[in-house]
């Protein structure tokens, strides 16, 4: 160990005694006059930290404060004050009886305000040929009747007034001209002209107006004057003053007989024909919505066109030749399928000796006795129901059977038991293509029965069409789109099997023998310029099978010609297909 005392900063080194002992107090001595001995060692002094590290800078000394103390002056604390006097809450108050409301009575429709032109002051010749008219004192010009067009590019009919055009709005002004209500036709029959005697004269001019103006529906409500449907857009009638709830609900009550009053009563709504004229019948629906009367007016064509003439497809007049079988006429709401129906009819009426029944909710189409002889029964009036007037059609030696819409389990039943005991049946539904069709018509059955429904609809069905309407791509009517399913030994294996989806594939492939997908349709209508492409692409159940199938290229302004807007109509036939 080295014993240089530099190492050690100037102190002595460390001994090999303890560096300090406790000094304990002998016995016998005072703690107070005790001091250790010499041989007992001390603690070293420890180094001052004033030894290493001077200050910079000395501490100023202190100088006391000069002067007295000031004694700091007393507030004394602010006067009390009390809280204010307690306030108790306003007593509970509870809410008033509920009052159920009265009947809904809308305000009044207002029509919009249509600037009327000034009318021309007679014509006074200048007294000299030196007098010239100038700009400002010409006599006012009327507008004059002339073709023009309303925002979405319809042709305004010529006979009708276009008043004052806003800039983003035309106002078509109806001619004050109207048809007079004619006398009751003599050739209708007893319980027509009762009908027509006791119904309102104001209701019955507004169906007038819609024979008139070339309509196709009449709305009646509340709140509103009587509304007509004319290329496809809403217009009032012949009254332009708004209906209330009692002035509507008399003139739709007063197309009621007792019967049909006590079922309207009893279920809120009815269905029913109401005809004017040998020429024009309407098929009417009468509700109720919000506690008032509404109804409206479908106006049914008395001329029954034939296949070729409504764009329907040879094909499917091949099933008129058939001698037994179900032939199913199918698609949405206001697709056509009754005037397809009513042709295909028509076509046996006129080709064949047999015996028509018809079992429809109502009577739309009239048909006459032809080769054959054709009974029409309608629902709610000479029969019960659909179901009820198939169980008894069996035995009135039918041929053809037309039944309007196949509703339920019993009514579809009794069709394929008609079908398959050798008569030729005729039904529509409400489904898209021929696939769901067959699906829709075996799953209304409980699944115990659907195996047997399979193999009986294997056996019994003949054909489907289904059917769509698109805007032409000129913007004049509409065109029907068919769907066509002609039965197969292959096909009816299919169905037997439960493998539906199989068919689209199968009627794709089919076309030699008629069929086709209504894919394969719209991409004909595109590719011939009748339809644009984005018609065809609403209409499609496969876009992108169906761009495939197109090949015409449409220019800008060609796909955008009445590619927009509300697809207005119900009907191909008459005049809305142009």
């Amino acid at each position: 160990m080295t014993t240089n005392d530099e190492s050690w900063g100037g102190f002595p080194p460390p001994s090999e005694k303890p560096m300090y002992e406790i000094p304990v107090t002998p016995p016998g001595a005072s703690a107070a006059g005790w001091a250790p001995g010499a041989g007992v060692p001390l603690m070293p002094p420890s180094p001052s930290f004033s030894a290493f590290e001077a200050p910079a800078y000395p501490a100023p000394a202190y100088e006391p404060p000069t002067g007295a103390a000031q004694p700091v002056a007393y507030e004394p604390p602010a006067a009390y004050e009390p809280p204010a006097a307690y306030e108790p809450p306003v007593a509970y108050e509870p809410p008033a009886a509920y009052e159920q409301p009265g009947a809904y009575d809308p305000p009044p429709y207002i029509p919009p305000a249509v600037s009327a032109a000034a009318p021309q002051p007679a014509y006074d010749p200048p007294t000299s040929s030196s007098v010239v008219w100038s700009l400002d004192s010409g006599p006012d010009q009327t507008p004059a009747v002339t073709e023009a067009h309303d925002p979405v590019r319809r042709l305004i009919p010529e006979g009708r007034r276009a008043a004052t055009p806003t800039p983003d709005f035309q106002i078509i002004e109806p001619v004050a001209s109207r048809p007079e209500i004619p006398e009751i036709d003599e050739t209708l029959t007893q319980p027509e002209r009762e009908a027509l005697e006791k119904a309102d004269k104001d209701l019955i001019a507004a169906l007038h107006e819609v024979v008139f103006q070339k309509a196709s529906d009449l709305h009646v409500t509340v709140g509103a004057p009587p509304t007509i449907r004319v290329d496809g857009g809403l217009r009032p009638a012949a009254s332009t003053e708004p209906w209330n709830h009692d002035r509507t609900r008399k003139a739709l009550m007063s197309l009621l007989d007792e019967r049909q009053l006590q079922i309207f009563e009893r279920e809120h709504e009815l269905d029913f024909a109401f005809t004017i004229s040998a020429n024009s019948r309407f098929r009417v629906n009468l509700y109720q919505q919000r506690g008032s009367y509404g109804g409206a007016f479908r106006l049914i064509p008395t001329e029954i066109k034939q296949l070729s003439a409504l764009g329907v497809p040879d094909a499917v007049g091949q099933f008129s030749q058939l001698p037994r079988g179900l032939v199913l006429v199918t698609g949405p709401t206001g697709s056509g399928k009754s005037t397809t129906l009513a042709a295909l009819i028509d076509l046996v009426n006129s080709t064949r000796s047999d015996h028509i029944v018809t079992v429809e909710d109502p009577i739309e189409f009239m048909h006459e006795h032809k080769k054959s002889i054709v009974n029409q029964r309608e629902v709610g009036h000479d029969t019960h129901s659909f179901a009820n007037a198939l169980k008894h059609v069996l035995r009135q030696d039918p041929d053809v059977i037309l039944i309007g819409e196949l509703r339920d389990l019993e009514t579809i039943s009794v069709a394929l038991t008609a079908a398959e005991t050798g008569h030729l049946v005729f039904a529509t539904l409400h489904t898209q293509d021929a696939p769901q069709t067959i699906d829709r018509v075996i799953d209304v059955f409980p699944p115990h029965q659907q195996d047997q429904v399979r193999a009986q609809l294997a056996g019994t069905l003949q054909g489907v069409v289904s059917q769509t309407l698109i805007k032409r791509a000129n913007g004049k009517g509409r065109v029907v789109a068919t769907e066509i399913l002609m039965m197969t030994p292959a096909i009816a294996n299919v169905i037997r099997e439960g493998k539906t989806y199989q068919i689209a594939s199968m009627m794709q492939a089919g076309r030699e023998s008629g069929m086709r997908t209504m894919d394969q349709h719209l991409a004909d209508l595109v590719n011939s310029g009748v339809i644009t492409r984005h018609a065809a692409v609403e209409k499609a159940h496969d876009v992108e099978g169906l761009n495939r199938l197109i090949q015409r290229v449409e220019s800008p302004a060609e796909s955008s010609v009445m590619s927009s807007g509300p697809d207005f109509g119900d009907s191909y036939s008459g005049t809305v297909v142009r």
